[in-house]
């Protein structure tokens, strides 16, 4: 078993304040475990390139002893795996760079990779970048080359009519296109997602925990979260909006509710394995 140590309580609870990762109160480690059992056996320091690792994931495939953490401030995706005399290694497989900005809190916005998840047959990553916007889907079959085969943006801070814009390298301003669904505008950012076991359907909502939607996007806690169906290539790779399904929280009889982990009643593609 390997986990990891995103975050003490008595920082992330508060809402996100930089000076916390300076204090040592987020995280930058996996700690490996016998299991059964719960021995520590060892602890990977991912350094400055894995500050907050938050969701952990293995490769489906019970005989590959590889899998990938994402680390939310630094924004990269890490591989882990076993190496050749049984101890644990780890790489930066997908990094996600920031973004200069204007009319922020810092000069400089993180994608903040809150969640991901692999396809059941181990040939696509797909991940959500909760700040930028973007939910993007990678081909893994190659695990040390992955390569960038979908992105759709629905959501984030630098959306079209959001004050904060995006500086581009020629010193050029830009924002991203984010399409209405249903007649309503797409609220937050893009945070935990969900994939059916064809690998065809992948759900996402947009609440990461109400301190920091309240931070970030109070839209999102004055008018409730939703869930979107982004529909999947599943041969050659490509997500796109379903026009036609969104589920409004803000609309639940005791609403505006904030909507978070998603499952399907008869396996989904972080609850079920093969073998």
């Amino acid at each position: 078993m390997i986990s990891t140590s995103w975050g003490a309580p008595a920082a992330f609870t508060k809402g996100f304040n930089l000076q916390h990762v300076s204090d040592g109160l987020y995280g930058r480690h996996l700690h490996v475990y016998n299991w059964p059992g719960g021995e520590l056996r060892q602890t990977l320091d991912l350094g400055d390139s894995g500050l907050l690792p938050l969701e952990i994931r293995f490769l489906h495939d019970p005989s590959k002893d590889t899998g990938f953490v994402g680390s939310a401030l630094t924004s990269n995706m890490i591989r882990f795996f076993k190496t050749k005399d049984g101890s644990w290694g780890h790489e930066v497989s997908i990094s996600v760079k920031p973004l200069k900005v204007q009319n922020w809190i810092l000069p400089e916005m993180p994608g903040l990779i809150t969640d991901f998840l692999i396809s059941l047959d181990d040939r696509f990553l797909y991940f959500v970048n909760w700040l930028h916007g973007d939910i993007r889907q990678y081909n893994i079959e190659d695990v040390n080359n992955p390569v960038l085969t979908g992105q759709v943006w629905v959501g984030g801070l630098i959306q079209k009519g959001s004050p904060v814009v995006a500086v581009g390298e020629d010193g050029q301003t830009w924002q991203t296109d984010v399409p209405e669904v249903q007649g309503k505008k797409l609220r937050g950012g893009p945070q935990m997602i969900q994939l059916s076991l064809d690998g065809k359907r992948l759900y996402v909502t947009n609440s990461l925990f109400s301190t920091w939607d309240k931070q970030f996007y109070p839209e999102l806690v004055e008018k409730g979260a939703h869930m979107l169906q982004i529909d999947v290539d599943s041969e050659k790779g490509g997500l796109k909006v379903n026009p036609n399904f969104f589920v409004d929280f803000g609309a639940e009889p005791d609403g505006p509710s904030l909507a978070h982990e998603m499952r399907y009643p008869g396996g989904d593609c972080t609850s079920d394995i093969w073998i």
